[in-house]
């Protein structure tokens, strides 16, 4: 995956600030991708499941209801930077919510999913690692 890191910097090199001003949508679906990839790799490692049961219990933790939840669990533990790329997450207008989700915990998700791809363009490994740590093991 280095090589999309070295992407990534060609673009937005050494600046966070280019990063945190990128829309947070952008960031939220990018976020979102790292963190169902992560809960597929924790299921896979830890369960014994086929593609059908690997879909379905990863679904249960990369809903918005979940996603809400996960924010929760790390929300205390947020830098000054990092509660501010969340509300900008949280406050961003979606052009659709998904109609098993509930409005308040999609914006929600949204500000957990804008965080981790913040973190992630930021290649801030060490802090993501916390983050996903700290949620699956409350799974």
């Amino acid at each position: 995956m280095d090589f999309i890191f070295d992407e990534l910097a060609k673009k937005f090199g050494q600046d966070e600030n280019s990063v945190r001003q990128l829309n947070p949508l952008v960031l939220a679906s990018v976020g979102d991708a790292y963190y169902s990839l992560c809960v597929r790799s924790f299921l896979t490692a830890h369960h014994d499941y086929n593609a059908s049961a690997l879909h379905r219990e990863a679904s249960k933790l990369v809903c918005a209801r979940a996603q809400k939840e996960a924010f929760f669990l790390i929300e205390d533990s947020l830098s000054e930077n990092e509660e501010y790329i969340a509300k900008r997450g949280r406050n961003s207008h979606p052009a659709t919510v998904p109609k098993n989700a509930d409005v308040n915990d999609y914006r929600i998700a949204t500000a957990f999913e804008a965080l981790l791809g913040y973190l992630y363009i930021c290649k801030k490994e060490e802090r993501l690692n916390e983050i996903i740590k700290k949620v699956l093991e409350n799974k």
